[in-house]
């Protein structure tokens, strides 16, 4: 008599809806993954902030030279170098060489504190262990940020544009 065939489900949805169904699933689980890894990176971080807090010292020093470079041409202590992760071997820290008292020092600093640290000039600073964690200046003097110039085009357009829109204010 009469036969009935049953087709499945994923078959009458269509190749391309099946892809991307997968491509969505994909990423939703990709976003989850991130989102907790993401949170235990950032507690971790906290710790970490919490213990070099704990064991800071503060020490005027004078600051001699900063530069970004790898850790392996800085001339870190080698036990430094050793307990390095190999990922950040290669990659370029920032480094400052200062004198503390009659040494002169390497020592690692925080990305957001390098670019306040002035050179040849003395200051305050939060040290914990070779990691300057805060400056501070001398005397009462504060440190201001040096301004950071924008090398592209567009940035330039629109600075000479601000400009031209205050002249006409004003």
């Amino acid at each position: 008599m009469y036969s009935f065939t049953v087709t499945p489900v994923f078959l009458a949805i269509g190749p391309l809806a099946i892809t991307l169904i997968v491509i969505a699933a994909i990423l939703v689980a990709g976003t989850i993954i991130l989102a907790i890894l993401g949170r235990k990176a950032q507690k971790r971080q906290a710790e970490q902030q919490e213990q070099i807090d704990a064991v800071a010292q503060t020490y005027t020093m004078l600051i001699i030279d900063k530069k970004k470079m790898r850790l392996s041409e800085a001339g870190l202590p080698s036990s430094v170098t050793e307990n390095t992760p190999w990922y950040s071997k290669r990659a370029k820290a920032p480094v400052v060489k200062a004198k503390v008292g009659p040494k002169v020092m390497t020592f690692i600093a925080d990305p957001e504190v390098f670019d306040l640290i002035p050179v040849h000039k003395e200051v305050k600073a939060k040290v914990s262990g070779l990691y300057i964690s805060e400056v501070k200046g001398t005397h009462g003097t504060h440190i201001t940020p040096p301004e950071k110039k924008k090398k592209s085009l567009s940035s330039w357009a629109r600075k000479k544009l601000r400009d031209q829109q205050e002249e006409k204010k004003s």
